[in-house]
C-alpha cells in the first residue's frame, strides 16, 4: 500500500497538478489538507476524475478556508467526518478532519490549527485541537494520523530555529502537545528512517525559500505499530513542489509492504542548495 500526506494549499488551483500527480505516483490511499473548497465544491471539480482513477472520496469543507480530504482505492469505510470533541474557533467547528478505515487502517487526514502567534486565542484553540486528536486515537496499533501538523518537532526540523524563537510551530507546549500525541502509540516513520537534520516539507513562498531549501518539517505521518513495522520507503516528494503553479508543501509518502519505487529518500530529488 503507497500512503501520501499533501496540503494543497487550495485544491482547485492545485487541480492541474493534482490529478498528473496521482497518476505519476499513483498512491492507494491520499490525506489531503487545505483544499478550501466546499464538499459541494469539491465534488464538482474532482469526484468525476477521481473515480475514474479508481479512487472513493470523503471530504469536510467549509469553503474560503480549511479543508481535508480522503481519497482511497482500499477501501472507505465508517467514515467519521470531523474530530470527535474538537473545539470550536469564534464559535466555528472547523473543516479539520476526517477518518475512514483504508485497507485495514484507521486512517485520520488532519489540518492543525496554526496557532498564527503564542499571545493569539488561536494558539490556545490550535493545543485544545490538539488534545481532542489525541483522544480520538482509540486504536493506535493500526492508526494513521497524517497531515499539516503545523508543529515542527525539533529544532533539527527547521531551517533557522532562531528566526522562529518568538512565533508558532516550535514552541514548548506545541512540541509537548506532539510528543503527547505519539506517546498514545504513533511513530514519526519519516524520522524514524530518516535522522539527519535539513529534512523539509514545507518552503515559503518568499524570498526564495524553496530554492534555498529554508524549510520546515511541519507535514507529518504519524503510524501505529502495525503500519511503522510495515514500512518499506518512506520519502518526500520534492518535485511535487518544483515548476509552475505548486503549493508551498510537498508530498510525503509512505510504501507498506513493498516500495515500487525502491527504498529511496528521504528528498527526491534532493535539494540542489540544501541548508547546512
Amino acid at each position: 500500500m503507497r500512503l501520501a500526506t499533501w496540503n494543497v494549499n487550495s485544491a482547485l488551483s492545485r487541480l492541474p497538478r493534482l490529478l498528473p500527480w496521482l497518476d505519476e505516483r499513483s498512491p492507494d490511499v491520499v490525506c489531503l489538507q487545505e483544499t478550501k473548497l466546499s464538499d459541494e465544491a469539491f465534488a464538482e471539480s474532482f469526484d468525476a476524475p477521481l473515480a475514474e482513477r479508481g479512487y472513493q472520496v470523503a471530504h469536510v469543507g467549509e469553503g474560503r478556508w480549511n479543508g481535508v480530504a480522503l481519497l482511497s482505492r482500499v477501501g472507505l469505510d465508517d467514515v467519521e467526518r470531523g474530530l470527535p470533541g474538537a473545539p470550536s474557533f469564534n464559535g466555528v467547528v472547523e473543516a479539520r478532519a476526517v477518518t475512514a478505515t483504508c485497507g485495514g487502517l484507521r486512517v485520520t487526514s488532519v489540518y492543525v490549527p496554526n496557532g498564527r502567534a503564542p499571545a493569539d486565542p488561536h494558539y490556545a484553540y490550535k493545543l485544545e485541537w490538539l488534545a481532542a486528536l489525541r483522544e480520538s486515537v482509540t486504536k493506535p496499533g493500526t492508526a494513521v494520523v497524517a497531515g499539516d501538523m503545523n508543529i515542527a518537532p525539533t529544532d533539527a526540523d527547521v531551517w533557522d530555529p532562531a528566526l522562529f524563537t518568538e512565533s508558532t510551530h516550535v514552541t514548548p507546549p506545541e512540541r509537548a502537545a506532539l510528543a503527547e500525541l505519539l506517546g498514545v502509540g504513533l511513530h514519526d516513520v519519516f524520522r524514524d528512517r530518516w535522522p539527519d537534520p535539513h529534512l523539509y516539507t514545507y518552503w515559503d513562498y518568499q524570498k526564495g525559500r524553496f530554492h534555498q531549501d529554508k524549510g520546515m518539517r511541519i507535514d507529518l505521518v504519524l503510524a501505529g505499530d502495525d503500519p511503522a513495522g510495515r514500512v518499506a520507503a518512506v520519502w518526500v516528494d520534492r518535485k511535487a513542489r518544483k515548476g509552475k503553479g505548486p503549493s508551498d508543501h510537498a508530498p510525503v509518502v509512505l510504501d507498506l509492504d513493498t516500495a515500487p519505487d525502491g527504498d529511496i529518500g528521504p528528498i527526491v530529488p534532493p535539494a540542489s542548495n540544501p541548508v547546512r
